[in-house]
């Protein structure tokens, strides 16, 4: 497969794709990009403007060109030259099989086709493609261009060439990739956030609290910790001396005792309004722009505040 990576095509510029693309030019990439909708150019325009100061505190290149992008009506005239591709149309089963064996059909054999899906598998996605080995799953997090975290997935027919080309791509241009062994909806990522969710929705629903302090039950407690460590680590961490064996030993037979009495929420009308209405009071009525805003930003001072500790640990 092939691991040169100098030209990037972007396939689908919404706000994940034009978010991709932006990163990828901040890494001194060239990129092709292509979308149906007649907006898309100014809105990747916006999107590079907006965040190429942020892109160039985190670790972009001096002399990367943030005009090295060329836009694509047809995503097969996008494709010429590309050396790797970053699928993101939306999130549907027939829209992105047929636009991946278009891509599939246009393309050298040794190019790998990654798919920004959120949940779909990756077996599914190649069914008809020529060469369903190169195809795999890249699913970043929202924003890509600032999350470092992308999953990889190649799936029952994704090769280990592909996979090995995809996870070392995404590390040279700074993302952090995990590879995920088994297909499952959701991935990996997604799962946990669902999980932990499905009970949050229960504890609204049961009037155990309200939405806001659910959610501060999170950002201000074990979501900070979450910034720095995942749950295996932080509880090694919370069985003091004695890590996780301790941990374990002591502590296990109180947790599964709130696991069986996790709950299964129905969803309906009832509950829906309470969301709206609980997120709508703990936000004090921000729009969703505003809340981008805050939340981005504060990601930034988080990324360059953890990159501070990993350099004074080096």
């Amino acid at each position: 497969m092939r691991t040169d990576i100098r030209c990037v095509a972007v396939i689908g510029a919404g706000t994940i794709g034009a978010s991709w693309a932006a990163y990828f030019l901040s890494r001194g990439l060239t990129v092709a990009v292509s979308d149906p909708s007649p907006g898309a150019p100014d809105l990747l325009r916006r999107m590079i403007d907006t965040a190429w100061p942020t892109l160039m505190r985190l670790g972009g290149r001096p002399d990367a060109d943030p005009a090295a992008w060329t836009f694509h009506a047809d995503p097969v005239a996008a494709l010429g030259g590309a050396d790797f591709v970053q699928e993101n149309a939306p999130e549907r089963l027939e829209i992105k099989q047929d636009l991946l064996q278009r891509i599939d059909a246009a393309l050298p054999p040794d190019v790998v086709i990654a798919s920004s899906t959120s949940g779909l598998l990756a077996s599914r996605l190649s069914e008809r493609c020529a060469h369903p080995g190169r195809v795999v799953i890249g699913h970043p997090f929202n924003p890509p261009h600032l999350i470092p975290l992308v999953e990889v997935v190649g799936g029952a027919k994704g090769s280990p060439e592909a996979v090995a080309a995809a996870m070392g791509f995404y590390r040279s241009i700074g993302k952090h990739p995990i590879e995920i062994r088994k297909e499952v909806p959701g991935h990996l990522a997604n799962r946990l956030q669902a999980a932990l969710w499905r009970e949050a929705v229960h504890l609204v629903a049961e009037g155990v609290a309200t939405v806001a302090d659910v959610d501060a039950a999170i950002s201000e407690g074990p979501g900070l910790r979450w910034a720095l460590m995942g749950p295996h680590t932080t509880f090694h961490l919370a069985g003091g001396e004695g890590g996780m064996e301790h941990f374990l030993h002591h502590l296990m037979p109180a947790v599964t005792s709130w696991w069986d009495d996790l709950g299964d929420p129905a969803v309906d009308a009832v509950v829906q309004q309470m969301l709206v209405e609980g997120v709508a009071d703990g936000t004090d009525g921000a729009s969703t722009a505003e809340l981008a805003r805050r939340r981005d930003a504060a990601l930034v001072r988080i990324l360059e505040a953890r990159a501070q500790d990993q350099q004074a640990c080096t």
